[in-house]
């Protein structure tokens, strides 16, 4: 790190689980697990800003639904895709279930998570309370260490009973970590599960975003997907197409 770019340590708590810190940087605050493993970027000036390509590309999964009212949020972190789902989005309803009751606590104080009406947080493990959550329109999965993804990410039972916890029409978008064949981490058992009905999108950070349907009759339409993006775009502060152009069926 340059001289110029000060780092500030503004909170650092102890759990069961190791070390979360929050630091300062500029204009950003970042949320870390353990020895410096970044979880969460945050744009001080704007919480709904979205810095890296994989939660823009979590974004383009929410636009997959053309008018979505719910949302479950697997892994809430600084709640910087929450927040610009509940801003950009047309949900009434949104729950997140955070296995560390730390994290939603400093994502409120330090990374500026709004205590919107409309969200409701548990603490606990997702793979345990999944089955108490009310059913969605959108799921999202992001459950991350700092050893790297949760098992979730790779439990078949799981990710079954994410898909099955959506309603008709509805959407799973995953966050998954690619190989260096540039495949989702876990690619036999998505494709068996899925039975290769859905779409990736590989992101910079070496991460590919599942976009997971309700059923096997559901398409992804990419046209009203671009529709919609589009429109967004003024409001986000940038233009998302880049990344749709990357979308590809199931490899």
């Amino acid at each position: 790190m340059t001289e110029e770019r000060v780092e500030r340590l503004l909170a650092q708590v102890h759990d069961q689980y190791g070390t979360i810190s929050v630091l300062e940087v500029e204009d950003y605050r970042f949320l870390e697990f353990g020895e410096a493993i970044e979880q969460s970027c945050v744009f001080t000036a704007d919480p709904s800003w979205l810095e890296y390509d994989y939660t823009r590309a979590m974004l383009i999964g929410a636009l997959a639904h053309p008018e979505p009212e719910s949302a479950l949020f697997l892994g809430l972190g600084a709640g910087t895709l929450t927040q610009a789902c509940l801003k950009f989005l047309p949900l009434e309803d949104v729950e997140a279930i955070e296995l560390r009751p730390d994290v939603p606590r400093l994502a409120i104080e330090y990374m500026g998570l709004d205590d919107d009406p409309r969200l409701y947080i548990r603490i606990g493990d997702a793979m345990e309370l999944l089955e108490t959550a009310e059913c969605a329109d959108l799921i999202f999965v992001d459950l991350y260490t700092d050893h790297g993804p949760g098992v979730a990410h790779l439990a078949w039972s799981f990710l079954e009973n994410c898909q099955k916890r959506l309603n008709p029409g509805g959407w799973l978008v995953i966050n998954q970590w690619a190989g260096d064949d540039g495949k989702p981490l876990g690619a036999a058992l998505l494709r068996g599960l899925y039975h290769r009905h859905y779409w990736e999108l590989p992101v910079k950070e070496g991460n590919v975003i599942l976009m997971v349907p309700a059923d096997l009759d559901q398409q992804l339409d990419l046209p009203g997907l671009t529709a919609r993006a589009e429109a967004l775009a003024p409001q986000l502060g940038y233009s998302l197409q880049p990344l749709i152009g990357a979308i590809r069926p199931a490899s």
